[in-house]
């Protein structure tokens, strides 16, 4: 099954992805980044799903979210009748649940229900018994119970039942986590948690100040990151989901259910400028408890709760998406220098300010100390903006961002009236400083680009974020020539490739991936930038057409086989969408 033909449920803590034969592929109780029970997605069946679907495999099938929420509506037509299946998870406290009811549409349809409970990544075999109100399937910490009025039995290590729904008919299956040494929560009724739910997501999204021409992207994607969000902490995970590949076959395979700093600062500008200013805040609470502590251990990602450990391992016995492999657990980057988090910390709290999100005494004290930090660290090589693996380089897009960080100090000196005139006259002459020599080692007159780091031919397009984070302004030759160029060597078919990854073999990693979704809204925003308008309104449009039927986007996308790739869904991919969106309607402010 495709990447696109997946569909997206969370309940703010967790998620789970639905296929559209109406198979739970992946779920992962009770957080984000906690294993999986059912793996399928990355693996075989074998390694853990939940199918309810007619037993008529020639069904046609259609679906939809429910106006502006995550409840998720399949529909299957088959000869006998049509069934809808209502899927969805109700936003709660301690104990997780994954909600499936089967409304009978017209006529009397067959169905079959397959559970295949894998806990720890599809590799434990839980031990599965009867009890009053359920059936129970524990292994080590991890207990699940499924309650249906359904009849069910076991078959080779599978629950599985059969059973018909008629017209009118309504049957609900709820499948809830808990700890394995307490006992099971008390049962929820499926009909008051989908009103419950409903109205959560109806009364969220309709706080949405966009209503714009494009507002039915905006909100579908605000959605989105309100589902990526840990609602505890208020941190945003990158995706839903680990190792999907950024080429089918390939070991470009990253676990992205952590929160990247990186996001912050066109998440911070997404959420505001759509009227979430307690999301906004919320998020910033996180960025600050997340990074408190010596700026020198500030690392790129962190776990939901702002966890700073998180070791990378391979899982051999999944098979991979499409035999993508290795299947990543943890994220190794986590471990390294990345200059440019210095200026999107320093940037989406500026933003955060600007918005009127209030910066404490301790707050700025720790802002200090991060520049601080940075006044002698930023002359350093760094992994850059795309974790390289290949060795560290001075990267151009990393020496902008450390010129952001200052900036924006100076800026909320200046502007804001943060109390640190002390550090201000060294603060500007270190942006000064940065700019020349970016400007001096980043620009190739040769290539007449800036360059991806410094004294090199190749081209990079995290470097359209210049005129975006106003280093130099679009009306400069070497900011039009960058541009031209990226348009010249990394647009593929229409859309921006991230780099050529064979050049320099920069990043440490054989072959290649697909265009970086992101990259090609930004490409969009230069064009608006340019006075390309129409351009950039006809890319924008084309790349609204990348999304599943669903409104979601991946990370990548193959034009070639006209495919997603990547993590799904992913957070950059939206937050990209809402942030062009109103650059193209706003101007940038």
């Amino acid at each position: 099954m495709k990447i696109e033909d997946y569909a997206f449920l969370s309940d703010t803590q967790t998620t789970a992805l639905v296929g559209r034969n109406g198979s739970v592929d992946w779920l992962c109780f009770p957080r984000f980044d906690s294993a999986s029970c059912f793996a399928a997605l990355i693996g075989e069946p074998k390694n853990g799903r939940w199918l309810i679907a007619p037993s008529d495999d020639s069904a046609t099938v259609t679906r939809k979210y429910r106006d502006y929420t995550l409840i998720l509506e399949t529909t299957f037509e088959t000869k006998e009748g049509a069934v809808r299946l209502i899927d969805f998870m109700p936003p709660r406290g301690t104990n997780p649940d994954i909600v499936r009811i089967v409304e009978g549409v017209r006529g009397k349809v067959s169905m079959r229900m397959e559970l295949i409970i894998r806990f720890d990544y599809g590799d434990m075999v839980p031990w599965v018994r009867k009890c009053s109100d359920g059936l129970e399937a524990i292994a080590g910490p991890n207990g699940l119970v499924l309650r249906t009025l359904i009849e069910t039995r076991g078959e080779d290590l599978t629950t599985v039942a059969e059973f018909e729904v008629a017209m009118g008919e309504r049957v609900p299956f709820v499948l809830t986590w808990y700890q394995s040494h307490k006992r099971p929560p008390r049962a929820l009724n499926p009909d008051h948690a989908l009103r419950d739910t409903e109205k959560y997501w109806s009364d969220w999204a309709g706080c949405c100040q966009y209503g714009g021409k494009w507002n039915d992207a905006v909100v579908r994607s605000l959605v989105v990151l309100k589902g990526l969000t840990y609602a505890p902490t208020g941190g945003i995970v990158a995706a839903a989901t680990t190792s999907l590949p950024e080429k089918i076959g390939g070991v470009r395979n990253w676990d992205y259910r952590y929160c990247w700093l990186r996001d912050a600062t066109f998440t911070l500008f997404a959420l505001t400028r759509s009227g979430f200013v307690e999301e906004a805040r919320a998020w910033r609470r996180w960025l600050l408890r997340t990074i408190a502590g010596s700026p020198s251990q500030m690392q790129i990602l962190y776990g939901t709760g702002g966890e700073r450990r998180l070791p990378e391992f391979e899982i051999e016995w999944l098979a991979g998406y499409e035999n993508s492999r290795p299947v990543r657990i943890g994220n190794a980057a986590s471990t390294q220098f990345q200059l440019d988090v210095y200026g999107e910390v320093m940037s989406s709290l500026y933003h955060a300010h600007e918005a009127g999100i209030e910066i404490e005494v301790t707050d700025w004290r720790l802002q200090v100390a991060l520049m601080k930090f940075l006044e002698s660290h930023w002359h350093e090589p760094d992994e850059g903006i795309w974790e390289v693996r290949g060795g560290r380089k001075h990267f151009t897009h990393s020496k902008m961002m450390a010129w952001l960080a200052f900036h924006r100090a100076v800026q909320l000196i200046e502007k804001g009236g943060m109390p640190a005139n002390e550090h201000l006259v060294r603060w500007k002459k270190i942006r000064d400083q940065i700019h020349q020599e970016v400007c001096e080692r980043g620009y190739n007159s040769k290539v007449k680009a800036f360059t991806q780091y410094y004294e090199s031919d190749a081209l990079d397009a995290s470097l359209l974020m210049m005129p975006m984070v106003g280093f130099l302004p679009i009306e400069d030759e070497r900011v039009r020539n960058t541009i031209a160029a990226i348009e010249r060597d990394l647009v593929v078919q229409g859309f921006v490739l991230r780099y050529k990854p064979e050049e320099e073999n920069v990043d440490g990693l054989p072959g290649d991936e697909g265009v970086f979704l992101p990259c090609s809204f930004w490409f969009a925003t230069c064009l608006n930038m340019l006075g390309r308008r129409k351009e950039a309104c006809e890319l924008l449009e084309r790349l609204l057409t990348l999304r599943n039927d669903l409104g979601l986007f991946s990370e990548e996308y193959d034009p070639r086989e006209k495919r997603l790739l990547g993590n799904f869904p992913q957070a950059f991919t939206h937050v990209a969408l809402i942030s062009t969106v109103h650059f193209l309607e706003e101007g940038n402010d």
